[in-house]
């Protein structure tokens, strides 16, 4: 086993005695090279780092129709976006194109470093708690972490040899982890399309012995909708006995004729645009949520809303969006009777509630692998273990 030193770094701890201890700005220095437009663009990914934009459809990033002032990225580039790399996005591009102008691009000029080993250790989840430390803004979708912060964060040098040794073994074993993690993936989406398509029959067809056709009927003539609103100065005391739903990380508040139960909650702008979520006691709605009141079955309306899946409705070309209107004049397939109701939401809860255990438990899978890889790659960008 071999002798270990303190790092003098609080999040990195001991490493091995022959390893140094430097800062970024004598490896890096940042570069602003426009005027290229022709380049592909490239996008940068927490996940998997500088790839195409074109190789991956969901990226809903829209490119600007003039790209002549976006950065231009050569292969070995350090590549940081300054408003999340607390969350881990920043990596060296394996690939020339160009990316947004709010990008800082970092040439990596010594010889004695080995890309890709720098790559894995400022990629550690080690370090992003010293990203988000050193950026600055209002609130989080503004931070912002300069470049002469970033270039003052210390990082650990091994001999070249070690350090591409640690890169070539990394390689290899994140490359049969992440093979894992997509086969994992891509089978949480075969069951989630099978959810999908276990509600649609159900909802279009029916489940029932002899032949009962639904009515081909609007939403509006089913539901009323709401908007989550700001909450009136007396009511501020209500706030946080209850949990709070919708469509973004802020979290807004409804007023109280919008929180009845036996609701439904759906997404209207951001990241759980078009999602829905049946409440089935008090509750807070954000102001990126639509309240639904439904004047039938709540459940059954549930599963229509899923069959309808509103997250197609979106048109718009930025942040996504759907509104009240949109919901409203979606044509549902609809039986009038309430048993026939009651009898297709008995069938898709427990058909459904099947399928979600079995996602929830991939799930729970991919948390553990990632987990894994995550301290695979920390205890050997940091000397904890060695690559022999």
């Amino acid at each position: 086993m071999r002798e270990m030193k303190d790092s003098g770094i609080a999040w990195i701890g001991a490493i091995p005695n022959h390893w140094r201890v430097s800062k970024i700005k004598q490896i890096v220095r940042w570069k602003s090279v426009k005027g290229q437009p022709d380049l592909p663009v490239l996008s940068l990914y927490r996940d998997y780092g500088v790839i195409p934009k074109d190789s991956r459809d969901d990226n809903h990033n829209v490119t600007s129709l003039d790209t002549s002032g976006y950065k231009v990225v050569e292969h070995g580039d350090l590549v940081i976006n300054k408003m999340k790399a607390w969350q881990g996005s920043l990596a060296v591009s394996e690939y020339n194109g160009i990316v947004s102008p709010a990008y800082h691009i970092c040439k990596i000029t010594s010889e004695n470093i080995c890309k890709k080993y720098l790559h894995y250790l400022l990629r550690d989840a080690s370090y992003l708690p010293e990203y988000m430390r050193l950026s600055t803004g209002l609130r989080v979708g503004q931070w912002d972490l300069s470049f002469d912060d970033f270039k003052n964060i210390p990082f650990l040098v091994p001999s070249l040899a070690e350090q591409e040794r640690i890169a070539a073994f990394l390689d290899a074993e994140c490359a049969e982890i992440d093979a894992v993690l997509e086969k994992t993936r891509a089978s949480i989406e075969e069951y989630k399309k099978l959810k999908q398509a276990v509600i649609t029959q159900a909802v279009t067809k029916g489940i029932f012995d002899k032949q009962i056709y639904p009515h081909n009927v609007k939403l509006k003539y089913l539901l009323y909708i709401a908007s989550g609103d700001a909450i009136r100065n007396e009511e501020l005391s209500e706030v946080g006995k209850y949990p709070a739903y919708g469509g973004g990380e802020s979290l807004g508040f409804a007023s109280k004729y919008n929180t009845l139960e036996n609701s439904l909650i759906v997404g209207r702008v951001g990241a759980r645009c078009g999602c829905v979520t049946y409440i089935d006691s008090k509750a807070w709605a954000t102001d990126n949520a639509l309240i639904v009141h439904p004047i039938c079955n709540p459940r059954y309306m549930y599963y229509m809303l899923i069959y309808s899946q509103l997250n197609n409705l979106n048109t718009s070309n930025a942040q996504p969006l759907i509104t009240a209107t949109k919901i409203k004049n979606v044509v549902v397939p609809y039986f009038l009777e309430d048993i026939c109701q009651k009898k297709i939401v008995d069938f898709l809860d427990e058909k459904c509630a099947c399928i979600d255990a079995i996602i929830e438990k991939k799930q729970q899978y991919l948390i553990e692998i990632e987990t894994y890889k995550k301290s695979l790659i920390y205890e050997y960008v940091t000397g904890k273990k060695e690559v022999v």
